[in-house]
């Protein structure tokens, strides 16, 4: 009796981790990237909240998601706790400031990454590419757009590296800062370029090629540059032309 519960109680565990999986390939989160409460998650997918948890608990160790006593489960690595510092950063903190940094340490991020990334990790950027240019919601791109930045920097294998970066991604998630960025994303067809960018990196980093790897990362900061440049240009000729100063 006791070893067909078991049993029973190992299937609906494994049915609980097939279902999460699937529910957060196909869902929206917000900027924060919550996923509902365990008692939500075990209404929605047909699973006791005991697999839930046991299914989290796999997820989280997988690296997919991390968990805060108190406040929730999030999407993705759990942040530095220098991430914690970067919100007193953000008043005083332009986009030109956020993307010289970027420019400096991406790069050679990359270029780590194609030296150290393992096959699952880039197959996890490929996948976390796809999920880009699913939707064309804002919130949806910059959730998965920072993701796939960030499984970079984690693949280059260096913590210190891995702790600026998130101290940057912490800045960079400001509505503020993402609302100059989707407006960017506006002036012309610049979908198709991205994706062509991204896949560019990762290919570099599969291919070894940390040379490559490092320059494609470039290039791409360096178009999202220019981009925000001309965006915040317009920006300041539309004030102008109202009076706002």
């Amino acid at each position: 009796m006791n070893e067909k519960s078991n049993i029973a109680g190992l299937d609906n565990a494994n049915y609980a981790l097939e279902r999460l999986r699937e529910f957060i390939a196909v869902s929206a989160f917000g900027r924060d990237g919550k996923l509902p409460t365990e008692r939500t998650l075990s209404e929605r997918l047909g699973a006791g909240r005991r697999e839930i948890r046991r299914a989290l608990e796999v997820l989280e160790a997988e690296g997919l998601i991390w968990r805060r006593q108190g406040a929730g489960t999030f999407l993705g690595q759990k942040p530095d706790s220098w991430g914690d510092h970067a919100a007193s950063l953000v008043p005083g903190t332009n986009f030109m400031e956020i993307m010289e940094v970027r420019l400096r340490i991406e790069p050679q991020l990359a270029q780590l990454a194609a030296m150290r990334a393992k096959p699952s990790d880039i197959l996890r950027m490929r996948e976390t590419c796809a999920k880009i240019y699913e939707r064309t919601d804002a919130d949806w791109r910059e959730l998965w757009d920072g993701s796939l930045h960030r499984l970079i920097a984690q693949s280059a294998g260096n913590q210190l590296f891995l702790s600026l970066f998130d101290v940057v991604n912490r800045v960079r998630q400001d509505p503020s800062w993402q609302a100059v960025r989707e407006r960017a994303r506006r002036l012309d067809d610049t979908l198709k370029e991205s994706r062509d960018q991204h896949a560019e990196i990762i290919d570099a980093i599969a291919a070894r090629d940390p040379s490559k790897a490092g320059e494609a990362m470039r290039n791409h900061l360096l178009t999202l540059q220019e981009r925000l440049i001309r965006q915040t240009s317009m920006d300041h000729l539309d004030h102008g032309s109202k009076g706002e100063i």
